[in-house]
């Protein structure tokens, strides 16, 4: 545990040392709150299932999943794959460093960025727009968390193993999370999704961590909050892909 808390330490003043990974793990997620709660307004809105809510309350959870997404997913296939392409990872296999220490330092340091992510957004939503901050939902809200860090980071794992170079890293990842913002009501209010289009999102872990999410915060949820098929759709995301990772991974560029 001492080897992977330095292991953090270092990651962490590593994250926070680039301005390109902080404007799109950190600062763009809070932009994309101001911005659609400023552009759609705070009226009610109505979800899929006829449930109304405030559109800062709708939007919140959402940026939630784009933000812990970009945190973890995004975050993590490009820093992997810039590392791997400019030989540093070859190199630290030939170091006493275990290698699954170093996976350790990089999720958890992910998952610390998330975690400091999402307090930022519910404070905006609470004081600046009104948000009601989850209390007896709050423990489904920190499950929703471990499960979509886990499973995304475990996919950014899996995907920079099929990424071929350090530039194609962005337009690669984007690629692959944007769609799925549209279809999963992250970007575009759920009930003006098409039927067949929602139906192939909840087959993708965006879609249902976003759920989830959005119980935790909405208002009328009673109970603990919990979305035990969500959750479970995600967590066998995240099982798949540290199957694949396991086998794929590369530790050597794919360029010379």
């Amino acid at each position: 545990m001492t080897v992977v808390a330095h292991q953090f330490r270092y990651d962490w003043k590593a994250f926070w040392r680039s301005p390109t990974t902080i404007f799109f793990a950190f600062v763009l997620p809070i932009m994309f709150l101001v911005i659609f709660v400023s552009v759609f307004g705070n009226q009610r809105m109505e979800l899929a299932d006829g449930q109304l809510v405030r559109g800062s309350t709708y939007y919140l959870p959402g940026i939630v999943t784009l933000g812990l997404i970009q945190a973890t997913f995004t975050n993590l296939a490009v820093s992997l794959t810039a590392s791997r392409e400019r030989g540093l990872l070859k190199r630290l296999r030939t170091t006493p460093l275990p290698t699954w220490t170093f996976m350790a330092g990089r999720i958890v340091t992910s998952a610390a960025a998330a975690t400091l992510l999402v307090v930022v957004l519910v404070a905006i939503g609470r004081f600046v727009y009104g948000v009601a901050v989850p209390t007896t939902t709050i423990a489904a809200g920190l499950v929703a968390l471990l499960v979509g860090t886990f499973t995304f980071s475990a996919l950014a794992f899996a995907v920079s193993s099929a990424i071929p170079s350090q530039d194609a890293a962005v337009p690669i990842t984007n690629a692959i999370t944007l769609p799925l913002y549209f279809i999963s009501g992250i970007f575009i209010p759920q009930e003006l999704i098409p039927e067949g289009v929602r139906d192939v999102a909840e087959v993708f872990p965006v879609q249902r961590l976003y759920d989830a999410f959005l119980t935790v915060f909405d208002p009328s949820t009673t109970g603990a909050g919990f979305e035990p098929a969500d959750l479970a759709v995600v967590a066998a995301w995240g099982v798949a892909a540290t199957i694949v990772a396991t086998t794929t991974f590369r530790w050597e560029p794919r360029t010379t």
